[in-house]
């Protein structure tokens, strides 16, 4: 498996991409594309203890960097040379398996969509982010890259995120809920209500198990193992479920400093607490997918460190490993709406 790697994505880059892939490749042998200005990335490479290239590892030079700045709708095109653009064209030629990029979202999208391209017959590529719940984890599909929608692209969504629960992470019939502000169907507004009838067709014809409307407070108990949400209320419950994750864990700290008598506690319960910091430390993931692009493009955190940089290579392994892109070209009848459908 060889995972193309953008050197100068993020915020730590190109230091903590490269350190980060080449964790992944010691540890568990990925190949490794490591796409940026040459001289950079070496110099990274060198200030990692690597005295020449691991094997597995090589360096592909790309003079231009697509900053924060760059209006993202079009900086992959005037930036043919960056890093981003360089590696996207490397996986659409096939020199990869996937790739990996912590730089701009909105960047990476228009890039992956218009080089890489859809899947034929979606719509549009949905950010399906794996979050903690009661239940054990569930998949949030779209949580930002599509801020207005219709209920087709919600629909293939539902979709999108039940093949992924499926095919990557195992669950046997994927419980699929639409996020809305009450669990009755009439609730909502007319996106909410327009979606919940074709998912409830979809349900019913046995092709997803749609399970109906959810409020946030139930998905985070466990009730769902897909949220399907447009973009914008999808990022919005995300930021909130990190937010309240830091929160908790910053308050627990307080509570077991305060005294002897709980920093005491707190040494008897160290090996608990650092499983629940690991429960919500979007490190521990590493990277979310662009679900419904023909080839796989993972999008991991801009502040990411080296930790979160190889388990981003490693999620992408897993997805590129898990049929999933292959399982919905497969099925992409079954995932449109001939009435009122828009051209791709």
């Amino acid at each position: 498996m060889k995972i193309i790697v953008d050197a100068m994505g993020g915020d730590n880059a190109p230091q903590a991409v490269v350190q980060g892939a080449l964790d992944a490749n010691k540890t568990h042998g990925v190949d490794i594309i490591l796409v940026g200005r040459a001289a950079e990335v070496l110099r990274a490479v060198e200030a990692c203890g690597e005295k020449t290239l691991p094997s597995g590892v090589e360096i592909r030079d790309a003079s231009e960097v697509v900053e924060i700045a760059d209006d993202p709708a079009t900086a992959f095109k005037v930036k043919r040379d960056s890093s981003l653009t360089v590696g996207l064209n490397l996986l659409r030629a096939g020199e990869g398996d996937a790739f990996v990029s912590a730089g701009s979202t909105g960047a990476l999208l228009a890039g992956a969509t218009l080089l890489v391209k859809r899947i034929r017959g979606i719509r549009r590529a949905a950010m399906g982010p794996v979050i903690p719940t009661a239940g054990g984890r569930a998949i949030l599909c779209d949580c930002g890259a599509n801020a207005a929608c219709t209920p087709e692209y919600l629909l293939q969504f539902a979709y999108l995120g039940s093949y992924y629960a499926s095919r990557v992470l195992g669950v046997e019939r994927p419980r699929v809920a639409l996020l809305n502000i009450g669990a009755e169907e009439e609730k909502g507004d007319t996106l909410r209500h327009e979606t919940y009838a074709l998912l409830k067709e979809a349900g019913e014809a046995g092709r997803i198990n749609f399970t109906g409307n959810i409020e946030a407070d139930a998905a985070m108990l466990g009730g769902a193992d897909v949220i399907v949400a447009d973009g914008y209320t999808g990022n919005i419950m995300l930021k909130s479920v990190e937010g309240v994750g830091k929160f908790l864990l910053k308050e627990l700290k307080k509570v077991f400093l305060s005294s002897a008598k709980t920093k005491l506690a707190a040494a008897l319960v160290k090996g608990d607490l650092a499983q629940m910091k690991k429960l919500v430390d979007p490190s521990e993931v590493g990277g979310t997918p662009f679900l419904g692009i023909s080839k796989p493009v993972v999008k991991a955190h801009g502040s990411s460190d080296a930790r979160a940089i190889a388990n981003a290579v490693l999620r992408a392994v897993e997805y590129a490993e898990s049929g999933f892109i292959a399982g919905i070209e497969k099925d992409i009848g079954l995932m449109k709406v001939e009435r009122n459908a828009e051209k791709s």
